[in-house]
């Protein structure tokens, strides 16, 4: 007899049958921002339908879930929907000093704790503070760093510092790895987001920095062909309708060990309002080739 799980997958299957488009390096991924008015079951059954099978799943969408369906429904979805939730997002304030950051902690224990019963074993944390900071803030981030870190061991989860084109705390690359590097923790790991590397103050030149298998995580958009004044948090495109080389940073970051999931998060209205499923298929349309480009940029 046919299960739950082969009953759904096979019913959706169909619809956009999963190719061997993308490098075996690689797993393109939807984030759950992209489809944000979808909430958890439609835009998971969405982006299966479609033939995805790496999801990042966010706390607007899954909590709200588990509070009327129970966890043990939201990890079923998962599993009958042949999906592997490989990432969730995004607890902020956890690394620069600010007056809120005891509640952040606490959202850490709360939300962590969430993800890990769900099966995800590492949480995006992003940095989008503003204010201005000192050197002697920095040694502090290093200290928060280990202290959130801790927190994240007994979980037990990842964290991944989010650096952010505007923030005034962690917005490069190098800012991101520096920190993490002197905090030293295990269960702290720098990540890469690639709208906010190529669109903010991060060189190309700085994913050399990079040491081998460092990054834990990747978020995959395309920057606009707009004035770079005009830019801002939710400015994101698909990749490869934007002008970012991405083919060449997907290549460096493969040449310094990377060959997990690429998590397609987006925030323009008329992406986050679309059928999920559409959405999801259009992604793996424009994306794909972008990631087979990258094994030859």
């Amino acid at each position: 007899m046919l299960n739950r799980r082969h009953l759904l997958v096979s019913a959706l299957a169909p619809a956009f049958p999963v190719s061997a488009a993308a490098p075996a390096s690689f797993q393109l991924c939807m984030h759950q921002t992209t489809s944000a008015s979808a909430g958890y079951r439609n835009s998971l059954e969405g982006y299966a339908q479609a033939g995805i099978k790496y999801v990042e799943v966010v706390f607007p969408q899954l909590e709200p879930f588990v509070k009327a369906n129970g966890m043990n429904a939201a990890r079923r979805l998962l599993s009958d929907l042949g999906l592997t939730a490989v990432s969730s997002g995004g607890q902020r304030g956890l690394w620069e000093p600010n007056p809120d950051r005891a509640k952040s902690l606490e959202d850490l224990k709360r939300l962590g704790s969430m993800a890990a019963e769900l099966g995800v074993d590492r949480m995006v944390c992003p940095c989008a503070a503003t204010a201005k900071y000192t050197e002697d803030d920095y040694k502090r981030g290093v200290d928060n760093m280990r202290e959130a870190g801790e927190i994240a061991r007994q979980i037990p989860i990842t964290l991944m510092p989010e650096f952010m084109r505007g923030s005034t705390f962690i917005g490069t690359l190098p800012t991101s790895l520096r920190l993490t590097r002197e905090a030293a923790h295990a269960n702290v790991r720098p990540m890469v987001d690639c709208y906010h590397f190529w669109a903010g103050l991060s060189k190309f030149e700085d994913l050399a920095l990079i040491r081998a298998g460092e990054i834990a995580h990747v978020h995959f958009q395309d920057v606009p062909g707009i004035p770079r004044e005009m830019l801002d948090n939710t400015t994101r495109e698909i990749p490869g309708e934007g002008v970012s080389p991405l083919p060449r940073i997907l290549s460096a970051l493969a040449a310094k060990g990377y060959s997990g999931p690429l998590s397609v998060e987006l925030f323009y209205p008329r992406y986050q309002n679309a059928d999920p499923y559409e959405m999801a298929r259009h992604i793996r349309e424009k994306a794909e080739p972008v990631m087979r480009a990258s094994s030859t940029a």
